[in-house]
Parts: C-alpha cells; sequence; structure tokens
C-alpha cells in the first residue's frame, strides 16, 4: 500500500475542511538542543488536535455507509473530532470511552451534541469493546487509527510540512495507536528518503516500541500518564504496526518527569499551552539533545486538549 498516495487523495478530499496549520521557529530549543528546532502547529487546529483530519477523510469516505449511524472509542481528541465532523456533515453516532476518561476531553465531546457511551476498562479495552458493540449492531466501527483513511488522513500534517519546509533532517512525532506518525513518515519518507523520523512515547505506555522490538502486537503493562492522548495499547493486525516497522528510524522514551518539564518549557517560554502528548516529542528531543547539532528538526506538537486541572497540577510541582 502506498501510502503517500492516500495521502494525496486525503488532502484533496479534506482541504477546504481544516486548518492549514503554521511552522513556527523556536529560538529557545534551538539554543538547548543545539539544532534548528522548528515547530509544527497542530495544537493550533481545529477541536485542538490533528485528529480532526482523519475524521473527516473517513467519514466523508464512507459517509453513505453511515445511514445507520456509527461507533467509534476514544480518549478525548478522536472523540472529540469525531464528534465535530459528525455535526458538520449531519451524520449520528456513538463514541465509547473509558470510564476514567478526563472530565475536560469528555466535556469537549459532549459539547457536539453525538451519543457518548463509558466503559469501564482501560483504553484499550474500550476499544475491543466499542468493536463489538458495532459488529453486534452490524454498523461500521471508526477506528482510532488502525484504517487507512484515517492514516492518510493524518498524513496529510506531512503534506503540509513538505510544502512549509523541506529542508529539514529528522521529525519527532508522538506515539500512540500509529495512525500520525504512519501517515506523516509515509508521506515524507516518500519525498525524502533519507529524512529520520523519530517514535516519541511515554514510558508509562510505550506499546508500539514494545511491540516493535517483540516483531509483533504484543500487551503491554500501562501506567497511569500525563500524554493520555497517547496512551492504550494496538489493536493485533493494526496495519500501523507495519507501518512503524517500515518508517520509523528510532523510537524514543521519556518519563513523566521530561513530559512535565517540557510542557512547563513550553508555557514559560512559547507561550503555548500544549497536552502530554505534545509534550512527548518535545521531551525527547531535548533528551537526545547532541543526535541532530547544527541539523534542522521538526517536532509536530498534536494537540492542546489538557484541562486546567492538569495544568495546575504540572506547574505547581
Amino acid at each position: 500500500m502506498k501510502i503517500h498516495q492516500e495521502v494525496l487523495k486525503a488532502e484533496k478530499q479534506i482541504r477546504k475542511f481544516i486548518r492549514k496549520t503554521p511552522i513556527e521557529f523556536s529560538p529557545y530549543l534551538s539554543k538547548l538542543c543545539n539544532c534548528n528546532v522548528y515547530l509544527k502547529l497542530e495544537s493550533e487546529q481545529l477541536t485542538g488536535s490533528f485528529k480532526i483530519r482523519g475524521a473527516f477523510n473517513k467519514l466523508l469516505s464512507c459517509k453513505s455507509e453511515l445511514n445507520n449511524g456509527f461507533i467509534t472509542a476514544s480518549t478525548g481528541n478522536h472523540g472529540k473530532a469525531v464528534a465535530y465532523v459528525s455535526k458538520m456533515l449531519n451524520l449520528k453516532g456513538t463514541v465509547y470511552v473509558p470510564k476514567k476518561v478526563s472530565k475536560t476531553k469528555l466535556e469537549a465531546i459532549k459539547f457536539y451534541g453525538i451519543n457518548i457511551k463509558k466503559y469501564d476498562g482501560t483504553s484499550g479495552e474500550t476499544e475491543i469493546h466499542a468493536r463489538k458493540v458495532a459488529e453486534k449492531q452490524e454498523i461500521p466501527f471508526i477506528s482510532p487509527y488502525n484504517d487507512i483513511d484515517i492514516v492518510a488522513g493524518q498524513g496529510t500534517v506531512g503534506y503540509e510540512i513538505w510544502e512549509q519546509l523541506q529542508d529539514i533532517n529528522a521529525v519527532f512525532v508522538c506515539i500512540g495507536g500509529g495512525g500520525l506518525i504512519s501517515g506523516i513518515a509515509g508521506y515524507l519518507k516518500h519525498k525524502n528518503k533519507s529524512l529520520k523520523v523519530l517514535g516519541c512515547e511515554p514510558r508509562n505506555s510505550c506499546a508500539m516500541s514494545v511491540s516493535i522490538k517483540a516483531g509483533k502486537v504484543i500487551e503491554v503493562e500501562h501506567k497511569p500518564t500525563l500524554s493520555d492522548g497517547s496512551a492504550g495499547g494496538i489493536e493485533p493486525g493494526s496495519i500501523t504496526f507495519d507501518f512503524c516497522s517500515k518508517y520509523v528510524n528510532e523510537y524514543i522514551q521519556v518519563s513523566e518527569r521530561e513530559i512535565k518539564n517540557s510542557m512547563i518549557f513550553m508555557i514559560e517560554k512559547q507561550h503555548k499551552i500544549i497536552e502530554g502528548a505534545a509534550a512527548v516529542p518535545i521531551a525527547s528531543l531535548i533528551k537526545k539533545k547532541n543526535l541532530f547539532r547544527n541539523k534542522n528538526v521538526l517536532v509536530v506538537l498534536s494537540g492542546s486538549g489538557v484541562g486546567i486541572d492538569v495544568i495546575r497540577e504540572v506547574v505547581r510541582k
């Protein structure tokens, strides 16, 4: 499967619906990391994250199949994006969320009027349950990542990066289920095979890198993390596993303290509020700050969906 071709199709399909987010040079990170650091601000995308891209591409691609509704599962950003798109396209669906989903993200999903059901389990268990319900009801299940239309939609971030800044040596991207990094890497590596793609994960929830090392998707223990947007397991047979195996050059894991410090750094120096998942690649770059000395590096800030309670907790300690 040629991702770059799917990304081009997605770009044409969703362009009028989404925001072309800016790329911003960071003098502070550049000085700290001894390289030229650029930030792709998906934190300023509609609904506050890149997820709107995949949601639009998927729901537009299968709109005729959704007359009886659809089901999806989310810890926040995907659900919010799907809810927004559903309202825009006049579709009806249900979002399953883990019982312990953050209040801020739950309220954000509710705002767009979509049906919400809670499930007493982890994000991965909630996803499995939601898929089973969809199969039983014989209606489509919209995966947050294990779907080529979702991957291609997220890959339009890579399309924009190539339009805006071709002279880059490396890209740092957070990994959860792998939809974002698969799309970005698949497109950019088609344009520049020497580009390095670094997958960034919280140490407390690092299913992709552990699975890649094992050579197959495996279950891993998940601990609480500030990067709740990337937390959780990977569905067995997910297309993103093969894409990450093919396109991601290196995996970096960061601690909760490193994530927290990066969130604080971005508030103090860049005057930007970002969620934990967006801070993970910042923390990863700082951890590997001498890896790309005097080179051009881009960091994808994936979202800004963080509640005031989390911000208070982060800046307090």
